[in-house]
């Protein structure tokens, strides 16, 4: 599955600005700074399409992106990081909450998890709601560049582990920068949307 076309179809802050479901969809979700959005612009071959930023939170309404006209991705707000009044974060929490338990078309969640880092508690809720709710439970851990080679190893068991992730073929390692891995998330997507 290659994309030869993509556009933002829809900047929602609110249900009613859901774009209509007649395409199936995939959503990203991740704590803020985990790389969602670098991750998006680079798995789409472009370089400014999602808005990234060094300051966690820069993703505050629910992104539609619409892809080769048949699909979209979907770039949920971050949880649990960003520097924003607790106001700012329960509406995020809704906007978030809302689209995962009302959103009918969407076929899979994939968790984004940075993977220098441990998983959080609110990374594993994250996951057990997607396990519960019957995805599959496929994590993408960004900032694969980041680490020596010969830790990487190390911090998939650390994420397999903490989220209680029984098959390690669902963690898929991923470098923005580099696109490791790009190839074979583009064949998990296909299988995903049934292309």
């Amino acid at each position: 599955m290659k994309i030869k076309k993509i556009e933002l179809e829809q900047v929602a802050g609110f249900k009613s600005q859901w774009p209509n479901d007649n395409l199936d969809e995939i959503a990203f979700v991740g704590r803020s700074n985990v790389g969602k959005s670098s991750f998006i612009n680079s798995f789409s071959n472009r370089k400014a399409l999602a808005k990234t930023s060094s300051k966690p939170g820069k993703t505050r309404t629910i992104n539609f992106y619409r892809v080769n006209d048949s699909f979209r991705l979907v770039d949920l707000p971050g949880y649990g990081f960003a520097n924003v009044s607790k106001a700012e974060k329960a509406k995020w929490d809704k906007l978030i909450n809302e689209y995962l338990h009302d959103r009918e078309n969407r076929k899979e969640v994939f968790l984004i998890v940075d993977i220098r880092h441990e998983p959080t508690a609110l990374d594993k809720q994250m996951y057990d709601w997607i396990i519960d709710s019957g995805f599959m439970g496929f994590v993408i851990a960004t900032k694969y560049d980041k680490i020596k080679k010969s830790q990487i190893q190390q911090h998939i068991n650390l994420i397999k582990k903490k989220l209680e992730i029984e098959d390690e073929g669902l963690i898929f390692a991923y470098s923005s920068e580099t696109k490791h891995n790009k190839d074979v998330l583009e064949e998990q997507v296909e299988v995903i949307i049934e292309i």
